[in-house]
């Protein structure tokens, strides 16, 4: 379990992941070797998967986001694990999540532009398998987009 010093040096280091362990360490009011020590516990221990680049794609030319709620066939009991092995193939399929109730998967897809999407979504998404329906969802504006947690 997490205590709260560790607490301390997730929220310094969730504050800005690219700044040295030696100013979190300063910052959470721990010597940098405890610093380290921590941070090395809560990666083994798999509290911390490690600090990425996060990319913003509108700054990347795409400005079109759709969500779809797909709903699988299940008749065949390999149906989703098929879907899932080509649904992650698909490049502008930025992530995808399984539920369980009447809606089995969501993929949020970005394109370029409206005629960029409807080809992905033609060529791309309704060929993958086992798909028994579609609900497309246009992204209008994000009004909370974070990924801190409350520590």
């Amino acid at each position: 379990m997490l205590d709260d010093l560790d607490r301390r040096i997730l929220r310094h280091l969730q504050s800005d992941p690219d700044q040295p362990v030696a100013r979190v360490a300063k910052a959470a009011g721990v010597p940098v070797a405890t610093c380290y020590k921590r941070l090395d516990r809560m990666q083994a221990m798999g509290a911390l998967r490690g600090t990425r680049a996060v990319i913003d794609w509108r700054a990347l030319g795409y400005a079109v986001q759709v969500s779809l709620r797909i709903s699988l066939d299940k008749t065949d009991p390999r149906a989703f694990d098929e879907f899932i092995v080509a649904a992650r193939a698909v490049p502008e399929v930025t992530e995808i999540q399984t539920f369980l109730g009447r809606v089995d998967v969501r993929l949020e897809v970005i394109a370029r532009t409206m005629p960029h999407y409807q080809e992905i979504y033609r060529d791309r998404i309704l060929s993958l398998p086992h798909i028994a329906d579609i609900e497309a969802l246009m992204h209008v504006a994000a009004i909370k987009d974070s990924e801190s947690l409350p520590l």
